[in-house]
C-alpha cells in the first residue's frame, strides 16, 4: 500500500478540506440517488396556479402550457382571441382549471396524449353554417415515408393548430373555404398547402439542408454548429450504428478527419486505442480523454458502453476545445453523450441482430511434397526413413491432401445482439431505460467475447427553478481466449497462430501413433523452448483457459438550479467502479503444463483481481445573454476527482489436483504474489468566456487550473490559457454578390493542454526488497534489506502541448456542399524521459522533464447533397488526414533512442526515435538479396571462399556460401552488424481517411463506407521464421513462398536457401508497405411504416443487412495490414502472428412502439 500526501494548496491542512469535500461530494450523491426514487411521473392531474382579471384568454392558455407542458389547440370560430378571463386559483388540477374557464363560455375539451383541443358545445356548433365544419386529416411522413412525430400543423393566419402523433397521423378543423395549411418540425423545409375541399391531405417533408443550427455537446455546455469557435469533429452516430460491432470505438475508424483508430490485432474484445491529431509523447500514453455524460474518464472501459445507447460522440482536437480540460485535455477529447428520455407517450424499441463471422484470408503453406522436399534437405536420412519408408517416393505426394490445421481452429462464429429500450415522460419527468446482450464467438477456436449491459436516464423537474439528472450504467462482460498479461508470452495471438503454419501437415506412413490426438508430435524430439512452435494447435486451444472477466458500474447525478433568466448553476456528482479477474490455466494437455515439455511448470495458473475506483464532483455556472446584437456566454467551475487502482492475486505451478483448475492454487507451489496500491487526486479551476456580435465575429477565452497528487509540492499545479476567434464571412454584405456561397466561416485558435499520464508517484524514490539484497553477518540465515529500486525526482511536472489551430468552413449551393479544412501544429514540451545522471546516484538513468516533439498537419472534410429528390436522396462524406510528427529534442547530449519489442526478437533493436525524424521508425539492415556464385572463389576441393572486397553478412566468412542472406555493409568495413543498421521504413501513414455513401429511396437505404490508409509499412516479423528457417526446422512447415527459395536451379530467387539465414537481423526484406483500401461497412435496410403498423400499435418496424471487413485492396503479404501486436508509442507496427480480422455479415430487425 502507498500511502500519499496531496497539498492542493500548497498546504498540508488542505487535506482535511479535500476529505471533507469527498465525503460531501459521496453523500449528496446518494441522497440525490433515494430522491429519485421518490419521484413519480407526472400525470394528468397536475396544478395550476393562476391569478389574473380581464385578461385574453390566449394569454390564460399560454400561462397554462408554460406550467403544465400541454399543447392548447382551438378554432377561432369556438375561442375568440379576444375574450376576457379573470380567475385566482392556486395549486388546482388542471382539470378543474380548464372547466372553470371553458364551462362558463360554452366551451368544451378534450385531452389526447399532450394536446388540449378546445371546441364549442353542442349547441353553438349546430349554430354554425356547415361549411365552418369541414375537418382535415391525414399523415406526415419524411422522405423515405417514415412517420413524423410532432409536426405543428396550423391554419395559415389563425391560432388552430394541432400535432402529429406517434404514426404521424393528424386531424384538425378548417374555419372556412380558402384555408391554407402549413406543417413545420425542427429539421425539416416548412411546407404551405391550400385545403381546397380536400377531405385528406398525406405530405412528405424534407430535410433542411444546413445543419449549423445543430446541437453540439462541448466541453461543459452545449453550443449549435455556428457558435463553435474551436476545432471539432461530430461523429455520424446514425452511419456508425450500422456496423456490426459490439463497441462503438471499433466502427470509429475513418469517420472524421484527424482521429487514428488503432487495434493491435482483430481479437474480439481486444483495447482499441484513438489517436488526435498524432502522439504527443514518447513514454506516455497518447489515448485521448473520454467524458462520459460529463463523467472524466482516463482510459475508459468502452466495452461497457452498449452502442445502441449513445445519442452523440464529438471529439475535441484544438487548445480552443481542449483547455477547458487542461492537464488531460492535450491527446484529445472524447465526448460521449448517451440517450435521454424526450416528453411524449413511451416509446419502446427493440433490436436484433445475428449472423456470422469467417476469415477474410489465410497464409498458404507448402504443399506435402515441397515439405517433404524440404525434410530431405534438413536430415535426407531421417527424412528419407519416415517419408519415403514402404516404397513411398517424394513425387507421391504431389496430390496428397495436406491436414488443414487452419479448418480445425478457423471456424465460422456467431455473433449476436439483442437491445431493448423505453423511454417516454412528461413535461416534468422524463425517462429512458435500456438493457443489451453482446455475443462474439471469435473466429478461432475458445475465443470471442460476451457482455450483459443495462442503462437507466431519469430527468426531473423538482420546481419550475430546479431540476434534477440520473444515469446509471452497469455492464458485466468477458473476454476469453486472450493472455492479458505479458508473463504469459502465450495464446490465442502468439503461438496459436505460429503452431497453425508450422505443425507437420502430413502423416508419417505406417505410424502407429495417431499424431492429431497428441500434444507433441511424436516423431519430434521436444525441447525448443519456449520458441518451438511443434506443438498440437487444436489440443492446445481446447485446453488452455485464458478469460478476463469485468464488471463496471458507473453513476452520477446532478442538480440544475435556475437563478435568473440565463444564469443556471449545476453540481455533478459521480463514480465509476471496474472490477476484473484474469485468469490462466494450463492443465496437462498445454504446452507449459505437459511433462513432456522440457521446461514445464506442470499444471500451473494464475488469479489476479484489479479494482478501478473513480469519484468526480463538478460544479458550474453558466451566464448566457443575448441583448440587442450582442451574445455572452460564460461557464465557470471547480471540480475534483479521486481515483485509486489496486490489484491482488497469485501464479501458481506444481498444481497437485489438475481437476480443481484454478481454485486449487492454493495446492501449488507459488510463482508469483501480487499486491499493489496506489490513488491520485486532481482538483481543477476553470472557466471559459465567449462573447458574439452580430453572429460574425466571436472571441473565446479559456483557463483552468490544475493540482495533482502525482507531482511533488511545489509542481502539483498549472494553468492552462486558450484563445480563439471567429470570423463569418459570409455576414459581409459583400458576399450576397456570390449567392452560390452559402457559408463561409474562418477560425483561429492558440493554446496550451496538458498530459498527467505519468505515474502516480513518479516523483518519489522507490523502495524494494531485491532477493539477492541480504547479508549473513556470520550466520547461515541470510538477512534482507530494504534498497532504493528506483530514483526519484521531486522537480518532474506536466508534458504540455502548445497548439495552434487555423481553419475555414465554407458552404456552397444552400450549403448542399460543404468543407471544413483545418492546419494545425502541434509542440509537446517537457517530455518525461529516461535522462542519464551521474553513476555516483548509484543508478545511470532517471526520469526528467526534458524532449520535445511536434505534430502538423492538414485535415480536409466534404460532405455533399448529392440527390435530393422527394423519392430518392444521396449523400456523401469524405475526410482526409495529413499529419506529419518529428521529434525536436531528447535528452542532454542524446541524439536518438533505439528500442526492442518482445517475443523471440526481442534482443534485435529495430525501432529508432532520431531528432529530425518521426517517434518511431523502423531500424535494421539494408537486405540485398544473397551471395551468388561469383561473390567467390571457388578451391579446388569445391569449396567457396568469399571474395575479399565483399562484406561478410554478420557470421564468419568461412561459414558463407552461395544463397546465403546478404546485407549492405554501409560503413565500409568489411563486416555487417548493428554498426550498419539504418532507417529501413516508416509505420506512419501519409494520409488516412474515409468515405461514406447513403441513399434513399422511399422506404429503402444502403449505406457503403471505405476507410483508406497510404505511405505507412508494417514489419512482418513472421516472415523472418517462415520465409527465413530457424534452428526448428525437423517437421517444421514452411510459408508456401518458402519454395522459392535460392538454389543451385533457382538462383534468382531473394529467399535465403535452408541453410542460409544467417543473423536474424530486420531488414529491408521484411519491412512491407500496408496502404490499404478498406470496403468497411456496407449496409441495407428497409423502412416500413404502412396502416398495417397501426392496427398492429407499432411505428415502424426495419429490416436490414450490415457486413463490416468485405474486402481489403492491399499488397501487404500478411493476413491484415493494420496490426500492431505489442505496440508501444516506440515500438508499432509489427506482425507477430496477430490475431486475424473477421469479415462480419448480420441480419437485423428493428421494432418501434
Amino acid at each position: 500500500m502507498i500511502n500519499y500526501v496531496f497539498h492542493p494548496l500548497g498546504g498540508e491542512k488542505k487535506l482535511n478540506v479535500l476529505n471533507r469535500l469527498f465525503r460531501i461530494m459521496k453523500l449528496i450523491s446518494l441522497f440525490l440517488a433515494i430522491a429519485c426514487l421518490h419521484v413519480s411521473a407526472e400525470s394528468l392531474s397536475q396544478t395550476v396556479t393562476l391569478n389574473v382579471k380581464e385578461q385574453p384568454i390566449t394569454k390564460v392558455f399560454a400561462a397554462i402550457e408554460a406550467q403544465t407542458g400541454y399543447l392548447i389547440i382551438y378554432n377561432d370560430q369556438y375561442v375568440k382571441p379576444n375574450l376576457l378571463v379573470s380567475l385566482n386559483v392556486k395549486n388546482q388540477p388542471l382539470e378543474v382549471v380548464l372547466n372553470q374557464v371553458l364551462t362558463p363560455r360554452s366551451l368544451v375539451y378534450k385531452i389526447k396524449d399532450k394536446t388540449i383541443a378546445v371546441r364549442g358545445s353542442t349547441r353553438n356548433k349546430e349554430n354554425l353554417p356547415i361549411q365552418h365544419q369541414q375537418v382535415i386529416s391525414g399523415r406526415v411522413t419524411d422522405e423515405q415515408g417514415a412517420a413524423l412525430e410532432g409536426v405543428t400543423v396550423r391554419v395559415k393566419g389563425t391560432s388552430t393548430a394541432t400535432t402529429t402523433n406517434a404514426n404521424g397521423d393528424y386531424s384538425i378543423h378548417i374555419p372556412g373555404a380558402g384555408a391554407k395549411l402549413t406543417y413545420t418540425i425542427l429539421g425539416f423545409e416548412a411546407v404551405e398547402l391550400d385545403v381546397a375541399n380536400q377531405p385528406s391531405i398525406n405530405v412528405s417533408l424534407k430535410a433542411t439542408v444546413s445543419n449549423l443550427d445543430e446541437a453540439v455537446v462541448v466541453g461543459y455546455g452545449t453550443m449549435n454548429k455556428r457558435e463553435i469557435v474551436g476545432a471539432v469533429g461530430v461523429v455520424p452516430v446514425e452511419d456508425m450504428k450500422r456496423a456490426p460491432v459490439v463497441s462503438f470505438d471499433q466502427a470509429l475508424a475513418g469517420r472524421v478527419a484527424g482521429v487514428e483508430v488503432r487495434a493491435d490485432d482483430g481479437q474480439p474484445g481486444a483495447p482499441i486505442n484513438i489517436i488526435v491529431r498524432g502522439g504527443n509523447s514518447i513514454t506516455q500514453s497518447n489515448s485521448p480523454l473520454y467524458v462520459v455524460d460529463d463523467f472524466p474518464l482516463e482510459d475508459n472501459e468502452n466495452n461497457s458502453i452498449n452502442p445502441a445507447d449513445i445519442a452523440s460522440i464529438v471529439i475535441l482536437k484544438d487548445a480552443a476545445a481542449t483547455a477547458i480540460y487542461g492537464s488531460r485535455g492535450a491527446n484529445g477529447v472524447v465526448l460521449i453523450t448517451t440517450k435521454r428520455g424526450q416528453e411524449g407517450r413511451a416509446k419502446i424499441a427493440y433490436d436484433l441482430t445475428s449472423g456470422f463471422q469467417s476469415n477474410t484470408k489465410r497464409i498458404e503453406l507448402l504443399s506435402p511434397y515441397e515439405f517433404v522436399k524440404l525434410q530431405l534437405e534438413i536430415n535426407n536420412e531421417s527424412a528419407t526413413l519416415n517419408y519415403l519408408s514402404d516404397g513411398k517416393t517424394l513425387e507421391d505426394y504431389r496430390n496428397q491432401q495436406p491436414i488443414d490445421w487452419y479448418g480445425k481452429i478457423f471456424q465460422n462464429s456467431n455473433m449476436t445482439t439483442h437491445n431493448l429500450s423505453a423511454s417516454g415522460g412528461t413535461a416534468k419527468s422524463k425517462y429512458a431505460v435500456s438493457g443489451s446482450y453482446a455475443n462474439q464467438d471469435g473466429i478461432i477456436l475458445n475465443s470471442g467475447f460476451k457482455r450483459y449491459q443495462g442503462r437507466v436516464a431519469f430527468d426531473h423537474q423538482l420546481t419550475e427553478k430546479l431540476k434534477l439528472g440520473l444515469t446509471l450504467n452497469y455492464a458485466d462482460y468477458n473476454t476469453y481466449g486472450t493472455v492479458v498479461n505479458n508473463i504469459d508470452q502465450s495464446g490465442v495471438s502468439g503461438p496459436y497462430m505460429y503452431s497453425v503454419w508450422s505443425y507437420r501437415p502430413i502423416e508419417i506412413p505406417g505410424q502407429l501413433i495417431d499424431f492429431e490426438d497428441e500434444l507433441f508430435d511424436p516423431n519430434t524430439e521436444t525441447g525448443g523452448g519456449f520458441n518451438d512452435r511443434r506443438v498440437n494447435p487444436l489440443i492446445q486451444a481446447q485446453n488452455e483457459v485464458r478469460r478476463r472477466n469485468t464488471s463496471n458500474l458507473f453513476t452520477s447525478t446532478f442538480l440544475e438550479y435556475t437563478i435568473l433568466k440565463g444564469l443556471k448553476v449545476k453540481v455533478t456528482g459521480g463514480f465509476s467502479k471496474n472490477l476484473s479477474q484474469d485468469i490462466a490455466f494450463n492443465n496437462s494437455k498445454t504446452r507449459t503444463g505437459s511433462p513432456l515439455y522440457p521446461l514445464s511448470l506442470g499444471v500451473n495458473g494464475k488469479n489476479v483481481n484489479f479494482e478501478n475506483l473513480n469519484y468526480v464532483n463538478e460544479n458550474t455556472i453558466t451566464y448566457t445573454r443575448s441583448f440587442d446584437q450582442h451574445k455572452l456566454n460564460v461557464v465557470a467551475g471547480f471540480s475534483q476527482q479521486r481515483h485509486s487502482t489496486s490489484s491482488s492475486g497469485i501464479e501458481a505451478q506444481q498444481l497437485p489436483n489438475e481437476a480443481l483448475g484454478i481454485s486449487g492454487l492454493d495446492q501449488g507451489v507459488a510463482r508469483n504474489i501480487i499486491a499493489t496500491s496506489s490513488a491520485n487526486r486532481l482538483q481543477s479551476v476553470f472557466g471559459r468566456v465567449i462573447y458574439d456580435y452580430k453572429s460574425k465575429y466571436s472571441i473565446q477565452g479559456i483557463l483552468r487550473g490544475d493540482g495533482s497528487s502525482k507531482f511533488a509540492a511545489g509542481n502539483q499545479w498549472a494553468y492552462f490559457p486558450s484563445l480563439g476567434v471567429k470570423y463569418a464571412l459570409i455576414e459581409e454584405g459583400f458576399m450576397t454578390r456570390m449567392p452560390f456561397i452559402s457559408d463561409a466561416v474562418l477560425r483561429a485558435s492558440f493554446g496550451y493542454s496538458g498530459n498527467n499520464r505519468v505515474s502516480d508517484f513518479a516523483y518519489l524514490t522507490s523502495i524494494g526488497f531485491p532477493l539477492g539484497n541480504a547479508y549473513s553477518f556470520g550466520h547461515t540465515t541470510p538477512v534482507y534489506g530494504a534498497a532504493a529500486t528506483g530514483i526519484g525526482n521531486p522537480d518532474l511536472r506536466w508534458e504540455t502541448t502548445k497548439s495552434v489551430d487555423v481553419g475555414v468552413e465554407l458552404g456552397f449551393l444552400d450549403n448542399r456542399i460543404s468543407l471544413i479544412a483545418d492546419y494545425y501544429n502541434k509542440r509537446t514540451y517537457d517530455l518525461l524521459l529516461n535522462a542519464q545522471i551521474p553513476g555516483t546516484s548509484g543508478f545511470t538513468t532517471a526520469f526528467k522533464n526534458i524532449g520535445a516533439v511536434q505534430n502538423r498537419g492538414f485535415e480536409f472534410t466534404l460532405n455533399t447533397i448529392n440527390i435530393n429528390s422527394k423519392s430518392f436522396n444521396w449523400t456523401s462524406s469524405f475526410n482526409i488526414s495529413f499529419n506529419r510528427n518529428k521529434i525536436l529534442s531528447l535528452t542532454e547530449g542524446q541524439e536518438s533512442i533505439v528500442s526492442t519489442s518482445g517475443g523471440p526478437f526481442g534482443g534485435v533493436p529495430k525501432y529508432l526515435a532520431k531528432v529530425g525524424y518521426p517517434v518511431a521508425l523502423f531500424y535494421g539492415a539494408i537486405y540485398d538479396g544473397v551471395y551468388q556464385y561469383e561473390d567467390f572463389y571457388q578451391t579446388a576441393n569445391g569449396s567457396y571462399v568469399l571474395k575479399d572486397e565483399l562484406p561478410a553478412n554478420g557470421t564468419t566468412r568461412s561459414g558463407i556460401a552461395p544463397g546465403h542472406a546478404r546485407y549492405r555493409d554501409l560503413n565500409n568495413d568489411g563486416n555487417v552488424n548493428t554498426d550498419d543498421f539504418t532507417v529501413i521504413g516508416n509505420p506512419n501513414a501519409d494520409f488516412v481517411g474515409g468515405f461514406n455513401n447513403n441513399f434513399t429511396f422511399r422506404g429503402f437505404d444502403l449505406g457503403v463506407f471505405l476507410r483508406f490508409s497510404y505511405g505507412n509499412d508494417v514489419l512482418n516479423a513472421n516472415r523472418i521464421i517462415f520465409e527465413g528457417q530457424d534452428n526448428f526446422t525437423v517437421n517444421t512447415n514452411m510459408y508456401a513462398t518458402y519454395a522459392d527459395r535460392w538454389s543451385p536451379d533457382n538462383v534468382n530467387s531473394t529467399i535465403p536457401t535452408r541453410a542460409g539465414r544467417g543473423p536474424q537481423y530486420w531488414s529491408t526484406r521484411i519491412v512491407e508497405d500496408a496502404s490499404m483500401l478498406r470496403l468497411g461497412v456496407v449496409s441495407l435496410g428497409y423502412t416500413y411504416t404502412g396502416r398495417l403498423m397501426s392496427r398492429l400499435k407499432m411505428s415502424s418496424v426495419r429490416f436490414s443487412f450490415a457486413a463490416n471487413n468485405l474486402y481489403t485492396w492491399t499488397n501487404y503479404s500478411g493476413l491484415d495490414p493494420e496490426v500492431a501486436v505489442r505496440s508501444t508509442n516506440l515500438t508499432p507496427a509489427m506482425d507477430y502472428s496477430a490475431y486475424p480480422r473477421a469479415r462480419t455479415m448480420v441480419f437485423g430487425l428493428n421494432v418501434n412502439f
